[in-house]
């Protein structure tokens, strides 16, 4: 399944990449909300996408805080 493949590739990478990424999800995420209020935005499955994206890579964040403590 293509979200397990995801998730095994963000929980093997250190914490400092998932910020990066957690950072780059949701300057994405501005720019298609800025395009679906524009009505430039074809794709806007995308935007639900890319939240749970978002969600995904803050879970593994908190997953490894938590093996850490």
């Amino acid at each position: 399944m293509k979200t397990t493949k995801y998730v095994e590739d963000l929980r093997s990478k250190s914490a400092a990449e998932l910020n990066e990424e957690l950072v780059a999800a949701k300057k994405e995420l501005f720019n298609l909300r800025f395009q679906n209020a524009t009505n430039q935005l074809d794709n806007t499955s995308r935007i639900k996408e890319v939240r749970r994206n978002i969600a995904r890579i803050q879970g593994v964040i908190t997953e490894k805080a938590n093996s850490i403590a």
